[in-house]
């Protein structure tokens, strides 16, 4: 079953893995939060939609190449943020979750 608040979400980090049946986005969110950078960013960067861009560019304004991050959210349509990473990661992880 798939979460339906950020809370949820967060208590599924005890898993190994994400369900297989969750969305690409919310599954490469899922890594994010559990620290697997890598992971997350091999599914956002075969993933070929708004919501894989945006994934793009949280993840290198993560590792702090706001450049490469901005040329990822102007793909995505949207403004450099302006919250804090995690509040940018409960807004993505909400979005998606209502996908």
């Amino acid at each position: 079953m798939k979460p339906k608040t950020f809370k949820e979400f967060q208590d599924t980090l005890q898993a190994d893995t994400p369900p297989s049946f969750w969305s690409e986005a919310l599954r490469a969110m899922w890594y994010d939060l559990k620290g697997n950078w890598n992971a997350s960013h091999n599914i956002a960067q075969d993933l070929h939609t708004m919501e894989g861009s945006w994934i793009h560019g949280y993840l290198h304004r993560q590792e702090g190449d706001k450049f490469n991050a901005g040329y990822w959210y102007r793909r995505a349509g949207r403004d450099y943020p302006k919250v804090s990473l995690e509040e940018e990661r409960q807004i993505m992880v909400t979005y998606f979750l209502r996908q």
